[in-house]
């Protein structure tokens, strides 16, 4: 009878965990998908608010570089505080934001909802991937949940973009805002059900100025970039002034980090090779990825003359792909191993900005991209799932949110960093008339190269993999 008691109390806890999973997975969608709903209505929102092109650029980087700046911030309350408490508060600070978005009655309170989503974001999304890994011990389940995670995360990004067209031609662009409000609901009622009560804390002082300087620095980085790419923005010297200052910002950090008695990234999370390779490694990834992105999206409305709900529903290969490709990315990660994947994923990520640079080079019709897309969706759903899980590995419930939270920052950062340096320069007047596609796929290609090499030299611990090959051969857990 013990056997069977066990078995049974077994069964239900896996259950609960996928039950869990899946009610996480409707919040990473829908953060997700607020990270490129609003490309496609951004002309709607100029119109109406009266915006030029480079004040509607905060209203998409406002929102993932607040979030991600701050994600490590959200990492650090979640091992400190508790993760279902911040999970909570994170969600409903998402979901009141996402309502003011979208009742906004001018255009800087869209900005500020923006910003505060961002920074809801960046409480939520730690803990609920801390709670994921603490759910799944390592080995084929969390690879399992890893690969749902990600591939409903990259859905997501892709789908913000059928979506905006749908919903703002028919609906009207407040609704890529209110429309989620319900399901964030759902979510607050099913996480206080599901997910246990955290243990009690010990109270430990916040890296406040760590934090601050965390944010700061890319926004500075970007203001300066954007701002110096623009004739009739800010003088070029203030420009370059604020670029120095985004150094400084990033240099400071280092400095708080170093002399804080309870620094944001604690010292010891540098000493781990694999942690730090995996997350430099997916932040080049994240840039070429997102920058990708926008390349479609550029290519399908500015050269091709695609209406929004055309571009939107042209990108759904790239979708379709997505998920294909993450039903075998357990089966690969289990038998090979996370840098295979890795290291994969990049090798297909750069074939497809190779095919992107051709596809516009030669000017192609539509569907002449959909083996670019391919390309981009196996390269995403491989390479990273394989980063996430070596970026996670060996974490225990002391530091699971500082490993979820930076892994997720440089997911983050790494794609806006991208968009502000690939597309950014690519496009700008210093292409010396190089076609300005091309120009942005070299760019991306040359940080693949780099985030291969480093992916190359990742080493997973022994028992991880031999734990990870084990479950993959056992008969009755078959991948899906």
């Amino acid at each position: 009878m013990v056997p069977t008691n066990l078995s049974s109390q077994s069964k239900t806890t896996a259950v609960r965990a996928w039950v869990t999973l899946a009610c996480l997975s409707m919040l990473q969608f829908l953060i997700a998908v607020d990270v490129t709903v609003v490309n496609v209505a951004l002309p709607s929102i100029g119109a109406e608010f009266g915006a030029n092109a480079r004040q509607l650029t905060w209203v998409v980087v406002g929102y993932t570089i607040t979030g991600g700046g701050l994600l490590m911030l959200g990492g650090r309350l979640g091992d400190l505080l508790g993760q279902r408490r911040l999970l909570m508060i994170g969600t409903t600070v998402f979901g009141l934001a996402s309502l003011l978005a979208g009742l906004a009655p001018t255009y800087p309170i869209l900005v500020t909802a923006r910003l505060l989503q961002g920074a809801g974001e960046a409480m939520a999304l730690p803990a609920a991937m801390a709670v994921i890994v603490l759910l799944f011990p390592e080995g084929r389940g969390r690879s399992r949940a890893l690969s749902v995670w990600a591939a409903v995360a990259s859905c997501g990004l892709v789908l913000g973009f059928i979506l905006s067209g749908v919903i703002t031609e028919f609906l009207g662009w407040r609704w890529i805002f209110l429309v989620s409000v319900p399901f964030i609901v759902f979510v607050l009622i099913a996480s206080g059900i599901l997910i246990p009560a955290d243990q009690p804390r010990r109270r430990m002082k916040l890296d406040l100025p760590g934090s601050v300087l965390l944010t700061a620095a890319p926004l500075l980085l970007v203001f300066g970039i954007v701002e110096a790419g623009e004739t009739d923005g800010i003088p070029r010297w203030a420009a370059v002034v604020v670029l120095v200052a985004a150094v400084i910002a990033a240099y400071m950090f280092v400095v708080v980090e170093r002399r804080a008695t309870n620094p944001l990234i604690p010292l010891e999370f540098f000493r781990n090779r694999t942690r730090v390779g995996a997350n430099l490694a997916t932040a080049l990834l994240s840039g070429a990825l997102s920058t990708s992105f926008l390349l479609f999206t550029f290519y399908l409305q500015n050269r091709l003359g695609l209406s929004p709900l055309t571009t939107g529903l042209t990108l759904v290969p790239l979708a379709i792909s997505l998920v294909a490709a993450a039903t075998l990315v357990p089966r690969f990660l289990g038998r090979w191993g996370a840098r295979f994947c890795a290291v994969t994923g990049i090798g297909f990520t750069a074939l497809g900005m190779v095919a992107i640079a051709i596809v516009t080079y030669v000017e192609a019709a539509a569907i002449a991209m959909i083996p670019a897309m391919v390309l981009i969706a196996v390269g995403m759903g491989f390479g990273l799932v394989g980063l996430q899980y070596a970026a996670v590995t060996g974490v225990t419930e002391s530091d699971a949110g500082t490993a979820s939270g930076v892994q997720r920052a440089a997911d983050q950062l790494g794609g806006s960093a991208g968009i502000t340096l690939y597309i950014g320069l690519g496009f700008s007047g210093a292409s010396f008339g190089i076609d300005p596609f091309l120009l942005s796929s070299a760019f991306a290609i040359i940080g693949l190269i780099g985030a291969g090499l480093i992916a190359m030299r990742i080493s997973m611990p022994r028992h991880g993999a031999a734990e990870n090959t084990r479950l993959a051969t056992k008969p009755s857990e078959s991948a899906p």
